[in-house]
């Protein structure tokens, strides 16, 4: 049983290595500024040595084995290491080309300073392989022997050690290859620190260093005229070296200033490979560059936020004190958590609880640790306000022991001390840069799930049995959430099971009232009278033969028919001679090898447990009082004692006696609905099926005729016209090509007059604008206006028609669509009724409207697609109509009147 409390957390997977990019950048990254000259200097270095390491790396790499067995040559006598040697499979030979493509040789190399010099004597130079061996067997044995080192027998060492030392060689040449390509030693001291008690207790610390540097001078020899790859190889050789002299460090402990939290320890190697977060501190002997960075570093961890740069905001009075002495940094920390600012920023957008939250990962760097805590300072900021919680914060003894007077607080996150369990989600995210947007209290709410009552369920999940091949033990299914109203669940619950047959059965009921038998409704019961004698015919019971029984059996025991070579034969013959009982027969076939691999060495323990309790009781486990004592015999004595307790046990007596084969007397009401509901089964379910209705609005679109082809296009493209989209837009882009502007002084005609005009009315009436719009003194959007105001277009559409139509083909003209509603209309109809038709001409198109859809240098066009649904219509009325045959209006509010009669 367990309480989903988590919070939410992630998988932690350390970085067990640094790179010298990477460890720059973050440093960067971690300070907020811009990498600096001398880091940049240092990566130049490294980027421009890039190819020189990737040689050495390659180099090393070819030579491993006669390297490794130069240094085992040497610790190691009475026999040859190079049969212990794992060879690798040999890779594809590899040409050198330059960017370009072009094929570099040795010589072209040699001459552009990209090859690194090998000793053509070694291994993996110019000499064979017949010379490295050479080599190997020669050796000087110019390394210094420790005091205490005595070679070791190989014969007495034993192949498997031998495999094992050499395996180990070859991982510390290894993990040399992946420090020098990566630039930075933390990877040798991350995996070798700590090695030296292990490689102790296995073989011999001296012999080891012995290795080392007899490893170090052969990997040396092949770069005897390179310079700067000797210092290379000299400086990561001795950091192996010297790693490993070093001892094991201790673990990295969490100091606990309460006894109500958990004691806690990190691995010093976790330690080391941690991401590396500077620590300052103010110090009186300090530069005035340094003390501006620890105060920076204050900033940044207070306020999460450079506010310096990002927002030219500080404490000049503050900042002028600590700089001075005149206070501590741990006075600044609490003059900062308690400045105007912060409280602005961290405390009164918030709730006490996530405030409190806030301050502990701004003063002492990390979460709360547990629900009294929170507790604790829950009261402090009740009673005494945020000053009181900064204040005891500051003052407590965590602080004082972590950070003291002069250093400044810091995350102490993943790698830098113990993270709890029980809060590991939470305090990840308070780490993240996201965590003051968070308004929800994360901690307390993890607390209070570890406290509350546990949710009514059964012992394996929550919830309702599941399926019944899982027995409630894995992926429960859920049918409520028992989350929002919990209820106590003991030892003594049991599970509500259902028995099999006509008798109503309680699990803790008297055994001399129980039924007999389950009766037809019940499963099938085999029961053996076994009646000594000296004839054949020695066993009488329902059945027709021997064999049917014992088929029974093993249906009920196995679950299935088994193989022929998986039956016991034995057992089986002895059963028809009568030497054993039904219930021996059944524990032999539960002790046997086959049972033994179906439902016990492949699952685990309470899931074996529930399976082979079915088998051999007929029913689940009752609870967690009765599972509890099964697991005690299952983990004290093992597989056979379970069987044996299971068969011997007074329910096993009670239920199926000496002549009985176990059958299935109980099964959950989950696996009862399973069988009962299923398609085919046979019984009243208590299920009522309605009949389908089908819905009306179906029965009125069903179709009752059939259609053509013809008859459903017509259907398909019914109420939607080709004029849905406009065609062409018009839209005046330069005033240099003189048609261009006729063009589009045409497309205004057609679009205000509905036709194209004659070319005598064009220069009588609108020459004069025409000429304005080429010259660039009006827009296109004025010379619309201007056409609308004519004295053509009043005599066209205003003097023959009432207002109301006077407004639906303005509106067609200028804005290319109908009215909207009442509303526009009885507006437009106000402003012509005082104003007149210029007034409402320029009024439409002086409108947001036309602003928005055509703007300045755009034709009005007819706007099908932009147009709600409701207006989609009239509009499509309105432009299929004819204007000089048609006086009729499109949306009339009321019976239209003569056009003579205005008003």
């Amino acid at each position: 049983m367990s309480v989903t409390a988590s919070g939410g957390s992630s998988v932690a997977r350390p970085q067990l290595y640094q790179t010298l990019a990477l460890s720059t950048i973050v440093q960067a990254e971690q300070q907020d500024r811009f990498p600096g000259k001398a880091e940049l200097g240092e990566l130049s270095t490294y980027f421009s040595s890039g190819l020189k390491r990737l040689q050495i790396a390659t180099i090393i790499t070819t030579n491993s084995e006669l390297i490794v067995s130069r240094a085992a040559n040497r610790i190691f006598v009475g026999g040859s290491p190079l049969s212990f040697l794992e060879k690798p499979a040999p890779e594809p030979e590899e040409v050198m080309v330059t960017v370009g493509g072009e094929t570099l040789d040795t010589q072209k190399s040699m001459q552009l300073g990209t090859a690194t010099y090998v000793e053509s004597s070694g291994g993996g130079g110019g000499g064979g392989l017949f010379s490295g061996l050479a080599k190997l067997f020669s050796s000087s044995g110019s390394v210094p022997i420790p005091t205490g080192f005595r070679p070791i027998n190989v014969s007495q060492y034993g192949p498997s050690n031998m495999q094992k030392s050499l395996r180990d060689m070859s991982w510390f040449l290894r993990y040399l290859t992946y420090a020098i390509v990566a630039g930075d030693p933390s990877i040798i001291s991350v995996n070798v620190r700590g090695l030296r008690e292990i490689i102790e207790g296995a073989c011999s610390t001296q012999a080891t260093l012995v290795a080392l540097g007899e490893m170090k001078a052969a990997s040396i020899e092949y770069f005897r005229r390179d310079t700067e790859a000797v210092e290379l190889l000299t400086q990561y050789f001795d950091v192996i070296i010297s790693e490993f002299e070093a001892p094991t460090p201790s673990n990295k402990l969490r100091q606990r200033p309460s006894i109500d939290l958990q004691g806690l320890e990190l691995p010093q190697i976790y330690f080391n490979a941690a991401e590396r977060r500077p620590k300052y501190a103010m110090k009186p002997g300090l530069s005035i560059l340094e003390k501006n960075e620890a105060i920076k570093a204050a900033y940044r961890h207070v306020f999460e936020r450079d506010i310096k740069r990002a927002y030219s905001l500080g404490l000049s009075d503050l900042e002028s004190k600590v700089k001075n002495g005149d206070i501590s940094m741990k006075e600044f920390i609490r003059r900062l958590v308690k400045s105007p600012l912060y409280r602005k920023n961290f405390f009164e957008p918030y709730i006490n609880s996530r405030a409190i939250e806030l301050a502990f990962r701004h003063i002492l760097g990390r979460g709360p640790s547990s629900r009294e805590e929170v507790q604790k300072y829950f009261s402090i900021i009740s009673e005494g306000g945020f000053a009181k919680l900064v204040d005891a914060l500051v003052d407590s003894d965590e602080y004082a022991d972590y950070f003291g007077e002069e250093t400044v607080p810091y995350l102490r996150g993943l790698g830098q001390e113990a993270q709890e369990c029980r809060n590991w989600g939470p305090q990840q995210d308070l780490f993240r840069y996201s965590a003051p947007f968070r308004t929800t209290p994360q901690f307390l709410t993890t607390f209070a799930s570890y406290t509350q009552p546990l949710p009514e369920q059964h012992p394996y999940g929550s919830g309702n049995d599941p399926i019944e091949n899982q027995f409630g033990a894995i992926f429960p299914s859920e049918t409520a959430d028992l989350n929002a109203s919990p209820a106590a669940f003991g030892k003594d619950t049991r599970r509500l099971l259902i028995n099999r047959g006509p008798g109503i059965n309680n699990q803790v009921s008297n055994p001399g009232a129980r039924g007999i038998d389950p009766g037809t409704l019940g499963p099938k019961v085999f029961k053996l009278d076994q009646i000594p004698g000296k004839s054949l015919d020695n066993v009488k019971y329902a059945e027709s033969s021997t064999q049917a029984f014992i088929r029974a059996a093993y249906l009920q025991v196995f679950g299935r028919d088994v193989y022929q070579g998986q039956q016991l034969s034995a057992a089986e013959t002895r059963l028809e001679n009568g030497e054993i009982t039904v219930r021996e027969f059944i524990r032999q076939l539960a002790k046997s090898e086959t049972f033994r691999k179906m439902y016990w060495s492949s699952l685990y323990v309470m899931k074996a447990v529930e399976y082979i309790h079915r088998r051999l009781l007929g029913r689940p486990t009752y609870g967690r009082q009765e599972t509890n004592s099964y697991f005690d015999i299952c983990a004290k004595q093992g597989f056979y004692a379970l069987i044996d307790s299971i068969i011997d046990s007074p329910e096993y007596d009670e239920a199926f006696g000496e002549d009985t084969i176990p059958y299935e007397r109980y099964v959950t009401a989950a696996g009862l609905s399973q069988r009962m509901i299923r398609v085919g089964s046979i019984g009243n379910t208590g299920i009522t099926v309605k009949p389908e209705t089908t819905p009306r609005f179906i029965e009125l679109g069903t179709v009752s005729q059939v259609r053509s082809t013809p008859d459903v296009t017509f259907r398909i493209n019914q109420g939607v016209s080709q004029q849905r989209t406009q065609t062409k837009v018009f839209k005046l882009t330069s005033l240099a090509d003189p048609a261009q502007v006729k063009l589009v002084a045409q497309a205004v005609y057609r679009q205000v007059f509905e036709r194209d005009l004659d070319p005598y009315v064009v220069r009588a009436e609108f020459g004069d604008l025409e000429s304005r719009l080429q010259n660039g003194e009006i827009t296109l959007k004025e010379f619309v206006e201007g056409i609308g105001t004519s004295n053509l277009y009043i005599k066209e559409f205003y003097t023959s028609f009432p207002n109301t139509k006077v407004i639906e083909l303005g509106l067609k003209h200028f804005l290319g669509r109908a009215t909207l509603n009442q509303a526009e209309l009885r507006m437009y109809n106000q402003l012509l009724a005082t104003e007149g038709i210029r007034s409402f001409v320029t009024a439409v198109v002086s409108s947001v409207e036309y602003a928005e859809v055509f703007g300045e240098d755009t034709v009005p066009y007819r706007r099908f697609p932009t147009l709600p649904a409701a207006n989609f219509p009239n509009t499509e009325r309105l432009y299929n109509q004819l204007t000089k045959q048609n006086n009729d209006i499109v949306i009339p509010s009321f019976e239209p009147t003569s056009f003579l009669d205005r008003s």
